[in-house]
């Protein structure tokens, strides 16, 4: 399925899932999309099944859980390697997010949590011996996100 395969009524599920994942149910979108509830999870079902719904993520704020540290690494890594890298940092305890970045050479971005900065050091030093060069550090203070406005109905 590609974006030319998705519908309206696929778009409503996208976005009304993207608000709110947890307190969304089938229900409220086939309410809001005028379909059954059945027709909705089949769809969910297919969107799952097609990649294009892979996963309901948990926002979570760190420094309530107790992480006052919440940074994120920029990392270089040849090209060739990259993929490969940036999974072996999930591995990183501490490491809580990769991002790939397809251009330029500050090409892996990894979101770390710690206590202190002896917990970023060593998450440093792992991200180093698997061969990511660290560029640079930044703490993070609050991030945001939005559903895609393509899949407001």
């Amino acid at each position: 399925m590609t974006l030319e395969g998705i519908d309206e009524l696929d778009q409503t599920i996208l976005y009304m899932l993207q608000c709110d994942a947890r307190k969304t149910t089938s229900n409220d979108i086939a309410e809001a999309a005028g379909v059954s509830a059945s027709t909705v999870r089949n769809r969910i079902e297919r969107l799952e099944e097609n990649g294009i719904l892979q996963g309901y993520d948990a926002d979570v704020n760190y420094e309530q859980a107790g992480y006052q540290l919440y940074t994120l690494i920029i990392c270089s890594a040849s090209v060739r390697n990259r993929e490969e890298l940036a999974e072996a940092a999930l591995d990183v305890p501490g490491v809580v997010r990769v991002t790939e970045v397809m251009t330029g050479e500050n090409n892996v971005h990894v979101s770390v949590v710690g206590n202190d900065s002896d917990d970023l050091s060593r998450i440093g030093r792992e991200l180093d011996e698997l061969g990511l060069e660290v560029v640079d550090e930044d703490l993070i203070r609050n991030e945001y996100t939005s559903p895609s406005a393509d899949f407001r109905c």
